[in-house]
């Protein structure tokens, strides 16, 4: 599959890059992307929540009223779960909700990711670029010359770049990564993957060693 290369004016250039059927052209593996999806939104969750059981919570441990006798349901301690401000039963506590992933699934799934965006023309490739200093509407512009202001983007880098990075950082729905952080949700989150032409080889070579 053949991409024209674009300038950062969005004007086309006499160049095409010629994108790998083994990365972008796979017979794409929905299982895998659910699970490599499923790994990185596990991996943000903080698992610090925590409620306190009856053990923890402050108060007196006396029996509040004798077992038999008074008509009513048997109470020990104002500590009890039933009561107000006890402790609560089977209480969320702080967790890892982490998941290992095999390496191959998940180099599947970025192919398997990929190979979606570019059946849908949902790929573009820019000449390598930089900006001298970081400025959001540097960035603005920039969507805008590709038509992409209101779209979700995924800008993929060679290296990290400052200026571009800080540029584009309070800009809404556009994601900036490098070639060797580029992740399956990323991908799959974006309306459209912007890659710079130089970082189309670091990610072939990156997933041809899977």
């Amino acid at each position: 599959m053949e991409v024209a290369v674009l300038k950062s004016s969005g004007e086309q250039t006499s160049k095409k890059v010629s994108l790998s059927d083994a990365i972008f052209g796979i017979e794409p593996n929905d299982h895998a992307i659910y699970l490599d999806v499923k790994s990185y939104l596990a991996n943000q969750r903080q698992g610090t929540h925590k409620s306190k059981q009856r053990n923890e919570i402050s108060g007196s441990s006396k029996k509040l009223k004798k077992q038999k006798g008074t008509g009513g349901a048997r109470a020990g301690n104002i500590k009890n779960p039933q009561f107000k401000g006890g402790g609560r039963i089977f209480g969320p506590q702080p967790r890892d909700y982490s998941f290992k992933l095999n390496k191959k699934v998940k180099d599947l799934a970025r192919k398997s990711a990929l190979t979606y965006k570019a059946k849908d023309n949902s790929i573009a490739i820019l000449e390598d670029f930089s900006f001298d200093a970081p400025k959001t509407k540097n960035y603005l512009a920039l969507l805008k010359a590709l038509s992409a202001t209101d779209k979700k983007t995924l800008l993929v880098l060679s290296e990290a770049n400052k200026n571009v990075v800080l540029s584009g950082r309070n800009v809404q729905h556009a994601k900036i990564t490098t070639a060797e952080q580029i992740s399956t949700y990323d991908v799959m989150n974006a309306d459209r993957v912007i890659f710079v032409e130089s970082s189309i080889s670091k990610v072939e070579n990156l997933l041809n060693k899977a």
